[in-house]
């Protein structure tokens, strides 16, 4: 289970580089308002995520919790090949997505795709009932990487979640017609 600990380990921070690298410093996705229907993608993948990466090197999510935890998966699976069409999308006046950043998006998949195939068993006995967390006899930069990775992932969902709704606002702002007063 370590490996599919290093595997989550990785992903973390491939997310990590993505999310400031790509999104906040050469993109400022999040500054753009055009770019609501990509930030809301992200936010609920990045609140998946965070629980995943907080959790998983410390709790064994038995029984019907497994069940949950497969589901959020199936629901981050859907929420990241809906974001591939809508960042085509939604940038055009960026040029599309970055060359680098499409690079990083194949490589996250494969690691992620790697991550699955180990986890698969694992989460399977934890469905079943049984099994221990992934973090079991794991050394504890290992428990501890992942978990700080997950708030971070956290934070950063908040973050996209709040400039989408900032964003909504202004646009509804813009939309109404100015106060006047009666005279």
């Amino acid at each position: 289970m370590t490996a599919t600990l290093w595997l989550l380990a990785v992903q973390g921070g491939l997310g990590a580089f993505d999310t400031l690298y790509f999104h906040e410093w050469r993109g400022r996705l999040p500054a753009r308002p055009v770019m609501r229907p990509e930030l809301a993608l992200h936010a609920g993948r990045s609140v998946i995520y965070g629980i995943v990466f907080c959790s998983a090197p410390w709790l064994a999510w038995t029984g019907g919790a497994g069940v949950l935890l497969a589901g959020l998966l199936a629901i981050e699976a859907v929420v990241t090949f809906a974001d591939f069409v809508v960042e085509d999308r939604v940038r055009v006046d960026l040029g599309g997505v970055f060359p680098g950043e499409r690079v990083m998006h194949g490589l996250m998949a494969v690691v992620y795709g790697a991550f699955l195939a180990g986890f698969a068993p694992t989460l399977g006995s934890w469905i079943g009932g049984e099994g221990t967390t992934l973090g079991e006899a794991s050394p504890t930069p290992l428990l501890v990487a992942p978990t700080c990775l997950g708030v971070g992932s956290l934070l950063s969902g908040l973050r996209n979640l709040s400039s989408r709704l900032r964003q909504l606002s202004l646009t509804t702002s813009e939309r109404r017609p100015p106060f006047r007063s009666a005279r």
